[in-house]
């Protein structure tokens, strides 16, 4: 359900809070450089996020996005002790895309060690016992990027662990896990699915009324009317 512009575009806007909405998604995204830029033109100052833990989570995202994974959970554990301990499901995913990077690599025999040695004690939780199966299976094909689980192999994949990687980091810091403009997106989003679920429910409401004011249900005075 769209909205006529008309009914807010004359609701003046703060540039200070279009400013913050912008520094967040920056520093968010460690994008350092272009951070760094705005705040000098716009005279914002930068809040919680030091530069240089933006600089150490910049390090940390690339090296899980680029599959130099094991890096990843070393620094990661440097920066935030006990992150990955606390979060089971992350250190999996982590771990995880190491195993496949092996595999890609075509290092079987080192990819079956290292799911023994890492991998294997997620077994003993139902959760992972599924997604162990899934990996595991990958070393059945010559060409695991053409197998079912094909998915896992993908850059999509490493986004999505890269992207839960940074969030927790940010959570642990005591910062936000979302940026502003995440935030922003995902309210809008549920204000048109509740605006258009309304509208949709409208003309029932206004049926339901008029049934009550005529004593019986509305189909049956429609049909009597054309009796």
């Amino acid at each position: 359900m769209d909205i006529d512009p008309r009914q807010y575009e004359d609701i003046a806007v703060n540039d200070n809070d279009v400013h913050n909405i912008v520094m967040s998604y920056l520093a968010h995204n460690c994008f350092t450089d272009t951070l760094e830029s705005f705040t000098a033109s716009t005279g914002m100052k930068q809040t919680a996020n030091h530069p240089e833990d933006i600089e150490k989570r910049k390090r940390i995202y690339h090296l899980a996005l680029e599959g130099t994974v094991l890096k990843a959970i070393e620094l990661t554990e440097q920066f935030a002790p006990d992150l990955l301990e606390k979060n089971k499901d992350l250190h999996f995913d982590l771990l995880s895309l190491h195993f496949v990077g092996l595999v890609c690599s075509r290092k079987c025999t080192e990819a079956l060690e290292f799911a023994q040695a890492k991998l294997a004690p997620f077994g003993k939780v139902q959760k992972y016992v599924k997604k162990l199966e899934d990996f595991m299976a990958l070393l059945a094909y010559n060409e695991p990027d053409k197998s079912p689980m094909f998915h896992l192999l993908s850059l999509e994949y490493r986004q999505q662990v890269a992207d839960s990687l940074n969030r927790a980091i940010l959570a642990n810091s005591n910062l936000p896990s979302y940026s502003a403009v995440e935030r922003l997106m995902q309210q809008t989003t549920v204000v048109r699915q509740c605006l258009s679920q309304e509208s949709r429910r409208a003309p029932t409401v206004f049926l339901e009324r008029l049934s009550e004011e005529l004593g019986e249900p509305i189909s049956e005075h429609v049909s009597s009317t054309w009796e």
